[in-house]
């Protein structure tokens, strides 16, 4: 249950990073939130509660890292993909 309940919140912060940095009409990219979310998530939550000192427990301080985590990860994504786009074309 807790896995379900990871996934899904990892998904939330990728589509919440998604919405704040624009998707310009497009909607938000499923495959994209997850795979920002969970390693946003993992990263920047994971970081931050561990220099924050509240250890592994579900604390703001995570959820802000999984943010700015997922943020900077959807933010590459966006990046490298516009950049293979404008060379194929």
């Amino acid at each position: 249950m807790l896995l379900i309940a990871l996934i899904l919140f990892g998904m939330l912060i990728g589509a919440g990073a998604q919405l704040i940095l624009g998707r310009s009409g497009e909607g938000i990219d499923w495959p994209m939130a997850f795979a920002s979310g969970l390693v946003g998530s993992f990263v920047g939550g994971l970081l931050i509660s561990l220099l924050a000192g509240d250890g592994l427990s579900l604390q703001p301080s995570g959820i802000l890292g999984s943010l700015v985590g997922a943020l900077i990860v959807t933010a590459i994504w966006q990046w490298w993909r516009a950049r293979s786009r404008s060379r194929a074309a």
